[in-house]
């Protein structure tokens, strides 16, 4: 007996894979363990750093990283009592998936600096879904990577 396999329908699951790995690869650059992560695959995807420290000039804010995949990486604060977080600023460059080590460059320049260290204005990368646009630039997981086309060095 024949099976046909449909290499397509592995997209989201290889994307779901790598976007977990990307954003724990992003969370040790900042400093902090897979636990202050979350993950919505819905569309737009978007991911979640929370951060142990707090910004000099913002105390008692939640300061926090959010990815996402129209608009990349952004820094928001997060009001102590509750409420929806502020951005503070996008990373903004060239890449939707930047390597982690740029990511925590742009946090520690906005500790150091303040929000003007990135973008006030959100940058658009992409349109969200097509998920196959993204796959072969998250890193590869597993052995069910070899199937994959080769990625980028992580």
């Amino acid at each position: 007996m024949n099976t046909l396999i449909d290499f397509g329908k592995d997209i989201e699951y290889h994307f779901a894979r790598g976007l977990r790995a990307y954003l724990a690869r992003v969370a040790r650059a900042a400093g902090v363990g897979f636990e202050s992560c979350s993950l919505d695959l819905d569309v737009p995807t978007s991911g979640y750093v929370a951060l142990d420290r707090a910004l000099p000039d913002l105390p008692g804010q939640d300061l926090a990283l959010i990815w996402d995949e129209v608009h990349g990486w952004s820094a928001v604060v997060e009001p102590a009592g509750g409420g929806a977080p502020k951005v503070l600023a996008y990373l903004g460059g060239a890449e939707v998936l930047p390597p982690p080590r740029a990511v925590a460059r742009f946090l520690e320049v906005l500790r150091l600096a303040g929000p003007p260290a990135g973008s006030f204005r959100p940058p658009v990368f992409r349109t969200a879904g097509r998920h196959e646009d993204l796959v072969d630039w998250l890193p590869v997981t597993g052995p069910e990577g070899l199937l994959r086309p080769s990625s980028p060095a992580w």
